[in-house]
């Protein structure tokens, strides 16, 4: 089991975040593109390898990604309409995911066990998410999953304060 705290930094053009484990050494580092039509993460490792990359897609109404993890089947993140509630499919993943997108509260499930958990802290200045990995196979997986839907629901959040 390995535990990661995902903190965005506060003045960072393009998105970045520094993800530590539970003893606060650095694992990975993402830095999201600069005035780029569509938006692209990469997921550095602690020795600087790009481990996964995230690439924003084309869609007339909402938002799609691209995720490639090192030595994975690339998969894809699709929001999906609905009134209420934030809703996504997730298309060659091989894992179910099951919770509240809106609070970023949620595990990835395979073949019925928890491989990981998701849970947003709230009152930050920052985006920041504490995930548990059960399965360290999926820590990379999980960590572009979370940077994604981050972008997302950040984006979501711009669009409704311009809006009123």
């Amino acid at each position: 089991m390995k535990q990661f705290q995902i903190k965005q930094r506060f003045w960072s053009w393009g998105g970045k975040f520094d993800i530590k484990d539970d003893r606060g050494q650095l694992c990975y580092q993402v830095e999201g593109s600069v005035l780029k039509w569509f938006k692209n993460f990469e997921i550095h490792d602690a020795t600087g390898q790009v481990v996964s990359t995230i690439q924003q897609k084309f869609s007339w109404f909402l938002s799609r990604f691209e995720v490639n993890v090192l030595g994975q089947v690339p998969f894809i993140i699709q929001q999906k309409f609905s009134w209420f509630k934030p809703h996504y499919e997730i298309e060659n993943l091989g894992l179910e995911v099951i919770g509240d997108f809106w609070d970023m509260k949620f595990d990835l499930i395979h073949n019925g066990l928890v491989v990981a958990r998701i849970d947003q802290e709230w009152f930050r200045m920052t985006s920041t998410y504490q995930v548990t990995v059960y399965e360290e196979a999926y820590a990379d997986v999980t960590i572009a999953l979370v940077i994604a839907i981050d972008y997302v629901k950040e984006m979501r959040s711009a669009s409704a304060v311009a809006a009123t």
